[in-house]
């Protein structure tokens, strides 16, 4: 039995609570509010894309990067950093005057929001030990699972009750609070002697990711040929080749090759890639789908995958003990199988909308697949590398999960073919389809039950 908590325990808890919360509130909210921020500052789908995007580019660029700094700079620095980064960028989205500006906003706000969750979650592990630490992950996490599901819903009524606007700013008070709790903590700050920041390796992550999600989300526009495209395309692909060298010769790299040496590890990042992926292109065109296809107000578009969320909170302990018990392969396996199913059925949306049997059946059946998948994912990969190192290989599998949708997202345009009406809609579903296909097979093939963490 975990012992009680003791002041400065509850504090960090609560402010690793609530810094997350904050987070991952945001990456939920937005994708309600894309068809009002559309029609209020234009720009069609590519600026939907953008909206999105800009802050994933900055957000998987610098979310490796975040754990160095935590080091050199101490956890609770960092976080603070972080906290009032993403409160003034919040504001400044929410008086957008352009979306230009809105865009470059977003961007520096994924910058401020790569710092919360890593040190966040280095707060807990440097704070609690033994079965108070799980007992602090697990609130943790079903914090954020509470963000996810508050995400839409909360994004919904605000879009129709009062503005877009308005959900960009949900998180000030949340932030406020986060950044009170911080000062009233009675244990100095952490950091690490001899530490460094890869900044190299930084700017080296983010060109390339910028460089290829330009030309993606651009290329329905203007063409490969045009060198507007090929040309950021061509330093992007360069830019990261030079990021993964740079993270071979590195003294302190962001994300060490060497972990990659384990079977379950490579193997359960290529899964996560195909699954996330997915996972974020489904989101995506749901909610903007049934808003600008279907024509439902942004509350009910948030609404619709409650269930999916629901059926999470309620199995997903129960597929992460039994993943314990018989191995991650198998629900690894069939997890996103299920969610290549219920994608598919989003093909049963017709001219003639009606939630109850073209949507609301796919959401069950993938809500299913996502409760099979997630745990035993994050179990395989982290049990696979030892215990001192499993910081750096969350933050791997982290960056790895949002890199994967940054990519996806950036490619809606080219999947959809062009526009994101009913053809495009079904085309999104069926692609979402393959890549949890895609998914299931490497589970199938490359994950092993009850390896070593030698193997």
């Amino acid at each position: 039995m975990a012992e009680p908590m003791s002041r400065d325990q509850r504090v960090v808890l609560t402010v690793a609570v609530l810094a997350s919360f904050v987070s991952f509130l945001d990456g939920t909210v937005v994708n309600v509010a894309l068809p009002a921020i559309s029609r209020d500052l234009g720009g069609g789908l590519s600026t939907q894309q953008w909206v999105v995007d800009a802050y994933l580019v900055t957000l998987g660029a610098f979310i490796l990067v975040a754990g160095s700094m935590s080091d050199v700079l101490g956890r609770t620095l960092v976080l603070r950093i972080g906290l009032i980064g993403f409160g003034v960028t919040s504001v400044a989205i929410a008086a957008a005057p352009t979306a230009e500006f809105l865009i470059v906003a977003r961007a520096l706000q994924g910058v401020a929001g790569a710092l919360l969750v890593p040190s966040s979650l280095a707060l807990i592990t440097s704070t609690f030990r033994g079965a108070g630490q799980a007992r602090a992950i697990g609130i943790w996490t079903g914090a954020t699972t509470v963000a996810m599901l508050a995400g839409p819903v909360i994004g919904g009524v605000f879009v129709d009750a009062l503005s877009w606007r308005l959900v960009f700013l949900v998180n000030v008070l949340p932030i406020a609070v986060t950044l009170w709790l911080l000062a009233r903590r009675s244990q100095p700050d952490h950091r690490r002697p001899g530490a460094r920041v890869d900044l190299l390796g930084a700017v080296l992550c983010a060109v390339g990711l910028g460089g290829v999600v330009f030309a993606l989300i651009e290329q329905p526009n203007l063409g490969w040929g045009s060198p507007v495209i090929w040309a950021p395309a061509a330093v992007g692909v360069l830019a990261f080749a030079g990021f993964l060298m740079r993270q071979r010769v590195a003294r302190q790299p962001m994300m060490p090759l060497d972990l990659f040496r384990s079977r379950n590890f490579w193997a359960g990042n290529l899964t996560t890639m195909f699954v996330y992926a997915a996972l974020s292109l489904y989101g995506f065109v749901l909610s903007v789908y049934l808003q600008q296809g279907a024509g439902l107000p942004a509350t009910l578009a948030g609404l619709a995958s409650l269930p999916a969320t629901l059926i999470s909170i309620a199995l997903s302990s129960r597929a992460g003990a039994l993943s314990g018990r018989f191995g991650p392969r198998l629900f690894m396996t069939l997890g996103p199988a299920l969610m290549a199913v219920g994608a598919l059925l989003l093909l049963l949306v017709r001219p003639e909308f009606d939630y109850w049997t073209q949507v609301f059946p796919a959401v069950l059946i993938f809500g299913l697949g996502v409760t099979t998948t997630v745990s035993p994912l994050t179990a395989a990969v982290l049990g696979a590398i030892d215990p001192e190192r499993s910081g750096i290989a969350s933050a791997v599998n982290n960056a790895v999960s949002r890199i994967a949708g940054l990519l996806s997202i950036a490619a809606v345009s080219a999947v959809a073919g062009g526009a994101l009406n009913l053809d495009g809609f079904h085309r999104a579903a069926i692609f979402t389809a393959v890549l949890m296909l895609l998914g299931a097979a490497t589970s199938f093939l490359g994950i092993r039950n009850h390896l070593s963490r030698r193997d």
